[in-house]
């Protein structure tokens, strides 16, 4: 038990060395951060995501759903020859608010007298009628263009009830509606969800969404036991009975994976900020080596020499956990906009409004932060009580143990990446197995920098010597015999460099991957679609006639149509609607690629159009889809049909995957006949900046529509890609910036236990200028060997990311692409850490004196 003495000689000891108490807590605070931010950032989108879905079910329990719609007299049919009472039909879509700075907004069309037992922000007594039109309710259900909006919309813009609000519909028309109240749920987070929301009646909703006599579905609240079979059997073939819970469920599985990518990158961080914690409990150790060494003399037992230390390292670990959740807090506040972004560009539409601080979360970074000082803290701890009194007194000791610990240090090494490749073998889609896999490969390679540093300087130690004569001989001695700790400092900082190595060779393959594949895929000159916005956009309705006025335009060669769509596979009733593509030609020209392919002639197309579908490589995966199980269901306005998968393509459009179906035989089993993209063949020699300008100045129906040329195109698409991985770039930073504060810390050490060797230096003839140098020179060393060291690591962490986790997380096959540029700059950025990690020592060093130092001991 530790007594009253030692705990104030444990406060004493932080109070006099309080800038090493701050590089301790702030290695435990900024990988608490990190780990806080991403879960605040993830938890608050999902979270927002779930209250948008939760607003709009509200308590449904049931839903009639199709893939082109439900025709209005189902609901009759329901309502009347059923009796369901507690049913209501619905419009959704997505319109923009040409008034509101073009806000993409959320139609929802409800009939208010079937409202009241399904969401309670609808029944009139919540709403805030203008006083001034006594018949405003009546309005809004008998007069056309009549809505309700949020009241934090309304407040945002400054709008109230008889103003007009502008809208673009689907059908690319204009639509000005008025305002006839504002919808103020009672809650706050209600509010939040509701921020982007447009209430109109059916009958307007069905005009503006372009859907004339259909429903986006039919919400149900049936009572328990209900036979629903009841139901299903009045449905005709294209419609299904479904649960709410089923598709939400689905949609927020999403973003689970892209989730646990960002919090392992987070771990990373801490990972990197362990090995400074050690480094820093071991130099307190080094700093209190006489202290410790006469307090076992009097008697102190090595259970309470361990239990101060250990205390010491809690304490500090507290103090950088509490510091760590406010900043992360902070950082989370920050970085939600981009993990919010990015969901947008690839999943869903998310709106959040703030970021939600949930005890779970907190308790996640206390546990994090707490385990982390425990874990980094023992081995220092334990090895304070293992020497005897009089050895405790010398550091050659230390030096010595470490010595002799290095050849199971680097067999451990060896076995934990044998262990890491091992586990990668494992065939699951397990992330939490992969992940693993990944640490064990990253701190096997950290283990082995003391055997690197070793060897390293040996064979430095000639050429320093020949470029700095004795300055040259002496540094790489000194890092190799104080090895205790240099070594973690440069693990830290190898760890660091390689996730930066990692990451940009990942980044990189995969942006040249998409960047071929775009190359390949977009065989037009022209596109016109709706305005991008990544998965949140406006799905815009083209009408088909658009197509026969564009062939006519001269200078065009060919018009190839596209529709998208998504539609229910009841094979899969656990994961989202199917993306159905639809092309009226191969755009590709023969050139898109696939992982397998079984077309009689090779002819992907000419298969197409018999009747077979294509599917992309993260639909296959997702649904396990091979040679011998390639046959998919899909509810059709004819009924459920099953077709023939020819092949799987590679395709980087969504990670929920697609089917590609030709246009003739979509022809046969739907009756939409729309389009949501055209491309534009030209002839030679036609400029499509000539045909974009022609096009958008003399052809009708243009209004709402995007034209743009094929490298405008790309040029659009890489810019969702770069702005998808953006929040990378300050999870790389801070893992440098704990690997920076490992490097000083190292340094001061080196520095307080070398006073008297340089106080003798001094006394020497030693000048201030040739001490920097040396300790520039040693921490030139420090860094190249974590950047040389850094690459192998590097490479390793990007072939589990490229080959296993990218694949288990979204399905994607990704080419390894390697320049000499990531691993340069890697390099580059361990050499300028450790050198400006050197600037304070070095600069503390060049005013020493030399007889304060040679009385240091």
């Amino acid at each position: 038990m530790i007594t009253p003495i030692l705990l104030r000689l444990t406060q004493r000891h932080i109070d006099r060395r309080l800038f090493q108490s701050l590089l301790f807590i702030i290695g435990i605070a900024l990988g608490v951060a990190v780990g806080v931010a991403i879960d605040l950032a993830n938890a608050s989108s999902l979270r927002a995501f779930k209250l948008s879905v939760t607003s709009i079910t509200g308590r449904t329990t049931h839903q009639i759903v199709g893939t082109s719609g439900v025709p209005s007299n189902i609901y009759r049919q329901i309502r009347i020859d059923l009796g369901l009472q507690t049913s209501a039909p619905v419009i959704e879509s997505t319109v923009r608010g040409l008034s509101v700075n073009g806000r993409t907004l959320r139609l929802l069309g409800v009939d208010p007298l079937a409202e009241a037992p399904f969401r309670d922000y609808l029944p009139a007594g919540t709403w805030t009628i203008d006083p001034a039109q006594a018949s405003a309710l009546y309005s809004f259900i008998a007069e056309p263009n009549r809505v309700f909006i949020a009241q934090a919309l309304a407040d945002e813009f400054g709008l109230a009830p008889g103003d007009t609000l502008t809208l673009q519909t689907p059908t690319q028309s204009r639509v000005d509606v008025t305002i006839v109240g504002l919808i103020q749920p009672d809650d706050e987070l209600s509010q939040q969800a509701l921020s982007d929301l447009v209430l109109a009646d059916i009958a307007t909703a069905q005009e503006i969404a372009g859907q004339p006599g259909l429903l986006t579905r039919i919400d149900l609240i049936l009572p328990d036991g209900y036979d629903t079979r009841r139901i299903e059997a009045i449905l005709p073939p294209d419609l299904r009975l479904t649960t709410p819970s089923a598709n939400s469920g689905a949609l927020s599985q999403m973003i689970d994976a892209f989730a646990l990518n960002l919090r392992a990158l987070s771990l990373l961080a801490l990972l990197v900020g362990v090995f400074l914690i050690y480094n820093t409990v071991t130099f307190s150790v080094v700093q209190r080596r006489s202290t410790i060494g006469i307090l076992r003399a009097l008697g102190t037992t090595r259970r309470q020499i361990f239990t101060m230390i250990l205390a010491e390292a809690m304490t500090l670990g507290i103090v950088g956990t509490i510091l760590g959740l406010g900043l992360g807090i902070l950082l989370g506040r920050s970085i939600v906009g981009l993990v919010a972004q990015t969901i947008n560009d690839l999943y869903f539409r998310v709106d959040v409004q703030s970021v939600a601080i949930e005890p779970g979360t907190m308790l996640r970074g206390v546990a994090i932060g707490l385990i982390a000082s425990f874990v980094a803290a023992i081995i220092p701890s334990y090895e304070a009580t293992r020497t005897p009194p009089v050895g405790v007194l010398r550091r050659s000791d230390v030096e010595q143990r470490t010595r002799q610990a290095l050849p199971f240090v680097s067999a451990g090494a060896v076995v934990l990446i044998l262990a890491g490749v091992v586990v990668l073998q494992i065939q699951t889609r397990s992330l939490t197995v992969s992940f693993t896999s990944l640490f064990l490969v990253l701190v096997g390679c950290a283990l082995l920098t003391p055997l690197t540093l070793i060897a390293g300087m040996a064979l430095v130690g000639p050429v320093t010597d020949r470029l700095f004569g004795v300055l040259g001989r002496m540094a790489p001695r000194a890092v190799a015999r104080s090895l205790s700790r240099t070594a973690f400092a440069v693990a830290a900082l190898t760890l660091a460099v390689s996730v930066i190595v990692g990451v940009s060779v990942m980044i990189r393959s995969f942006r040249v991957t998409v960047t071929n594949w775009l190359a390949t895929t977009l065989g037009a000159d022209v596109y016109i679609s709706s305005p991008s916005e990544g998965a949140a956009g406006i799905e815009v309705i083209i009408d088909p006639a658009l197509a026969s006025r564009l062939a006519d335009v001269e200078g065009v060669a060919q018009v190839a149509t596209m529709h998208d769509l998504t539609v229910i596979t009841p094979d899969y009733p656990d994961l989202p609607p199917a993306n159905l593509i639809v092309p009226s030609m191969d755009i590709s020209h023969g050139q898109r690629r696939f992982a397998w392919l079984d077309a009689p002639t090779g002819d992907y197309w000419q298969a197409l159009e018999s009747g077979v579908v294509m599917v992309s490589e993260p639909f296959a995966y997702r649904r396990h889809i091979s040679r011998d199980r390639n046959t998919v269901t899909l509810l059709t306005d004819r009924g459920p049909e099953t077709f023939t998968i020819g092949g799987v393509y590679y395709d980087y459009t969504t990670d929920q995957g697609a089917i590609m179906m030709a246009h003739a035989v979509y022809a046969q089993y739907f009756d939409d006949s729309s389009l949501t993209a055209i491309g534009l063949v030209l002839e030679p020699g036609v400029a499509p900046e000539t045909i974009i300008e022609h096009v958008r100045d003399t052809i009708p129906g243009m209004e709402g529509l995007q034209i743009q040329s094929n490298r405008a195109l790309r040029a659009n698409v890489l810019k969702i890609f770069d702005r998808t991985f953006a929040i990378t770039i300050a999870l790389r930073l801070l893992a440098i910036i704990v690997a920076f504060i490992g490097i000083l810390s190292a340094l001061m050490a080196l520095q307080l236990e070398h006073t008297r060797q340089y106080g003798i230096m001094r006394a020497n003839g030693m000048t201030p200028r040739q001490l920097r140098v040396f300790t520039f020179i040693q921490t030139g060393l420090m860094g190249s060997t974590a950047g040389i060291l850094a690459a192998p690591t590097g490479l390793a962490l990007a072939l589990i990311l490229i080959k296993v986790i990218n694949v288990r997380s979204f399905g994607w096959t990704i080419t390894l692409n390697l320049t000499p540029q990531e691993f340069i700059q890697a390099f580059a950025v361990a050499l300028a850490a450790a050198l400006a990690g050197g600037i304070y020592p070095a600069w503390r060093l060049s005013r020493l004196a030399a007889v304060q130092a040679l009385r240091s001991e």
